[in-house]
């Protein structure tokens, strides 16, 4: 039986997969999935472990805006935050079938994140609220606690399905990247 022929790569090195997300964005991304869960399903039935996942989260999120400014380079803020106009522009690509990979997070991935540490450190902070004496039962605290959790269900709702609509039109598990680090190396017409 003949051996099948073989493929070269577009370029050298072109399969060879690269690590783009380290560590403390992937121990982040899952411990915060965590906490996000876990807060999510307590939120009518233990309070104690409830505050304790709100507070995780938290903590998080200050890990994460400071990893943001000071960390490696597909984690910094700088490398994967747009303006708004650039933003819109890759909604309108990804309308029409033509959006550019990025082998960071594409500007409609770095504006979610920029939105959900947002919507997070909201939810906590107003959750903390609720536990102080000046704010115990204030009822418009309580209300926005629960619109800014019932927002982030969506929004992760949302991320969830760019991350399922990436992987599909770009060939590419990111789950399995958030996972190990690991993506395809940048091929022509890639953003690195």
């Amino acid at each position: 039986m003949p051996k099948p022929a073989r493929t070269e790569a577009p370029f050298p090195g072109a399969h060879l997969p690269v690590r783009v997300w380290d560590i403390v964005v992937r121990g982040f991304h899952w411990s915060l999935v965590l906490s996000f869960v876990v807060a999510w399903l307590t939120r009518h039935s233990n309070e104690d472990i409830h505050h304790l996942a709100g507070y995780a989260a938290a903590a998080l999120v200050g890990l994460r805006v400071a990893w943001g400014v000071a960390g490696t380079h597909y984690a910094r803020f700088a490398q994967f935050t747009r303006p708004p106009g650039a933003v819109l522009r890759y909604l309108g690509d990804i309308a029409t079938g033509r959006e550019a990979r990025y082998l960071g997070h594409n500007p409609a991935g770095g504006a979610m994140i920029l939105v959900l540490l947002a919507a997070l450190a909201g939810t906590a902070g107003t959750g903390w609220m609720m536990t102080t004496d000046q704010f115990w039962g204030v009822e418009w605290v309580s209300k926005l606690h629960e619109r800014l959790a019932d927002g982030l269900l969506i929004l992760v709702l949302l991320h969830i399905g760019g991350v399922v609509l990436a992987s599909v039109r770009h060939r590419e598990n990111l789950v399995r990247a958030m996972i190990t680090g690991r993506k395809r190396a940048a091929e022509p017409g890639d953003v690195s």
